[in-house]
């Protein structure tokens, strides 16, 4: 997602160069206005985050459909209303014109869907395929290991958020165990 989020800015910077349109107001910002960076990156988050929520990351249950549905809907609300609220805020703010903002954000929703689909989506649904097998020596490679580069999604649905803490709940457990051990024996 962070490597995405780079390539989607240098992408910003190369079109900032190439239509070269003035901000609204010269005395908030430097550079161009067109397309707008902070909606273009919302963009990008907003749909990379959307599609990976849907399609790719399992929620552990709480047990009650409810809630579960619940977090899902509160979770995309947040999303999208996080990625409009910083999106609007540069209009309100006079840092870019209304078009700016909304193709700013509509090139950051294309890049962030173009790149899930190419790096995420792909590898996982055609591991043989050329983007699958990238991806496999990406990851396998000596550089990747010393660097301790991982995709937790790869591996656990949930990134192995559950995984990690059912580890550190055994650990804790343990040395809690031998924390009252000890001072049963100090008595």
């Amino acid at each position: 997602m962070w490597a995405g989020q780079m390539l989607c800015e240098c992408f910003n910077y190369v079109l900032k160069h190439i239509i070269q349109e003035e901000r609204p107001n010269k005395d908030l910002g430097d550079g161009y206005g067109f397309p707008s960076s902070h909606s273009q990156w919302m963009g990008y988050f907003a749909s990379f985050l959307i599609l990976h929520f849907t399609l790719q990351h399992r929620f552990i249950t709480t047990g009650y459909r409810v809630l579960d549905v619940a977090r899902g809907a509160l979770l995309y609300a947040f999303i999208i209303a996080w990625a409009g609220a910083v999106a609007f805020s540069r209009f309100h703010l006079s840092y870019h014109t209304a078009t700016q903002v909304l193709w700013g954000f509509g090139i950051g929703v294309a890049f962030g869907t173009t790149y899930y689909t190419l790096v995420e989506y792909i590898p996982r649904r055609r591991p043989n395929s050329l983007l699958g097998r990238l991806r496999a020596a990406l990851l396998g490679n000596p550089l990747s290991t010393w660097f301790r580069l991982r995709d937790g999604w790869a591996v656990w649905a949930d990134s192995g958020t559950e995984a990690h803490w059912l580890q550190w709940r055994e650990a804790w457990d343990r040395q809690r165990m031998g924390a009252k051990k000890l001072a049963a024996k100090a008595q």
